[in-house]
């Protein structure tokens, strides 16, 4: 729905919707052509939506706090928590899910099942969405 919504509203927002038409490549694979891989994709969605909500916040306060004290009150005291949590989950947690699942997919173990290519194209993608 995401990706809708920017091709009909905002198609000038070439970055996202690179990064949704991304997103449903490496789902559409997974699910439709090899059939495997979702644990990783689960974990990766995981650590996206952790910070989702109080990111979607943080940029709408963001956007207003100029025109809304309010909004700037919310945006000074939701910035550390943000940031810390943003580090955290992003910087930390995101890249060394990657290392591991890069390793796993090169590793060999999952030759029979997933294509190499489909392998390579995954952690790029995500390597790139990072």
């Amino acid at each position: 729905m995401d990706l809708l919504h920017y091709l009909v509203f905002l198609p000038g927002d070439v970055l996202i919707i690179a990064h949704h038409l991304a997103t449903l490549f490496v789902l559409l694979t997974c699910r439709y052509l090899v059939r495997h891989g979702a644990y990783a994709l689960l974990v990766l969605l995981l650590l996206d939506e952790v910070t989702s909500l109080l990111h979607n916040v943080w940029i709408l306060v963001g956007i207003w706090r100029d025109q809304s004290p309010t909004a700037a009150h919310v945006y000074d005291a939701l910035s550390p928590p943000f940031y810390v949590l943003y580090t955290l989950v992003r910087g930390v947690a995101g890249p060394l899910f990657l290392l591991k699942m890069t390793a796993f997919y090169l590793s060999g173990q999952a030759v029979d099942v997933i294509p190499w290519w489909v392998r390579i194209s995954w952690i790029l993608i995500v390597s790139t969405g990072i």
